[in-house]
């Protein structure tokens, strides 16, 4: 089983990237923004609490989160592994993961970091506000999101690079080539960031 957290800004490829990896390594792919998505449109109990939270363009408190990703990966016993997207973006969040899968008996694997400047960022979401009209792509929500990204969540990154975990990819180029980097870290072709 290889379990694998993709991290980057908002509009840094990492649903692409997922569903190329997914397709190649059979991983469980856990989005987070996918389960509050879900969650929210479904009115679940804890859908009504995210989507007063994601309303108002705020990070969900990490129990709600906790409870949504405990809720998947036992939906999944037999898993190849999981993809995780979205998810940690602090450390804590970080240590609770880390926990929670060795709890299960795993652990994660790789870190991967798709690296994307912030006005890259900016110039992706606008394409893709006109292509698929999310809500959370409104300037306002985004806002919040990139700066939250960019003064939190990046944050996390040292905390997987102390324990030999995390890998840093150039997020901009071809969608192609950002892939190929991506597995030659996972096949053991490349040496990982430390």
């Amino acid at each position: 089983m290889i379990n694998l957290v993709l991290f980057g800004p908002p509009g840094a490829g990492k649903g692409t990237q997922s569903e190329k990896l997914i397709a190649r390594y059979g991983f469980v792919h856990i989005s987070t923004g996918d389960l509050f998505r879900w969650h929210t449109k479904n009115d679940t109990p804890l859908g009504k609490r995210v989507k007063e939270i994601m309303n108002s363009g705020a990070l969900v408190p990490d129990e709600i989160t906790i409870a949504m990703l405990k809720e998947e990966l036992d939906k999944n016993p037999q898993a190849k592994g999981f993809l995780f997207d979205g998810f940690p973006r602090t450390v804590p969040q970080a240590e609770a993961l880390d926990q929670f899968m060795k709890s299960n008996g795993s652990a994660i694997h790789f870190v991967v970091a798709l690296n994307v400047t912030e006005e890259e960022v900016r110039t992706r979401i606008a394409r893709r506000r006109t292509v698929e009209n999310r809500a959370d792509d409104e300037e306002e929500k985004l806002n919040k999101r990139i700066t939250e990204y960019f003064s939190k969540t990046i944050h996390v990154l040292p905390y997987y690079e102390q324990k030999g975990r995390l890998n840093t990819v150039n997020g901009i180029g071809s969608i192609d080539g950002i892939f190929d980097n991506i597995t030659r870290i996972i096949d053991g072709k490349a040496t990982p960031v430390s």
